[in-house]
């Protein structure tokens, strides 16, 4: 690992530089993303918490990279947007709701797996009771 190696620096990209790439996506006339220095920190903390908990990064060559500047570079990149509070909120409904479906499409597979057991069970059991009637 070399010390120059700018993927290790946290002085790049500034807070500036965060700013503008986050906020260049942003149309003509409307509100920029990214007002203050906050945002880009909570965001990057925030990120860098779900790579500790063991989240996959979003970018490559991230060996010997703490957390915080792995979030910090994909930011830079792009992999990583930070939403608004209507946006955000969105993002949370269609991912409960997609947990919910998931859910209900697991409870579905397992019930039809116990009908199916539990009807070749019975089957079994009248096989084996029809066999001995007939050595009766």
């Amino acid at each position: 690992m070399a010390k120059n190696d700018a993927r290790f620096e946290m002085i790049h990209p500034s807070y500036v530089e965060l700013m503008q790439i986050i906020n260049n996506q942003v149309e003509v006339g409307e509100e920029p993303m990214v007002n203050s220095r906050y945002t880009i920190v909570a965001a990057c903390a925030k990120r860098a918490r779900q790579l500790i908990a063991g989240a996959s990064p979003m970018i490559e060559n991230t060996e010997g990279m703490k957390p915080i500047t792995i979030a910090v570079h994909e930011l830079a990149q792009g992999k990583l947007v930070i939403l608004n509070e209507e946006e955000a909120l969105a993002a949370r409904t269609a991912a409960e709701a997609a947990a919910r479906a998931e859910k209900e499409k697991r409870d579905a597979l397992k019930a039809q797996d116990e009908a199916e057991e539990d009807e070749e069970e019975s089957s079994d059991l009248t096989d084996a009771a029809g066999s001995e009637l007939e050595e009766a």
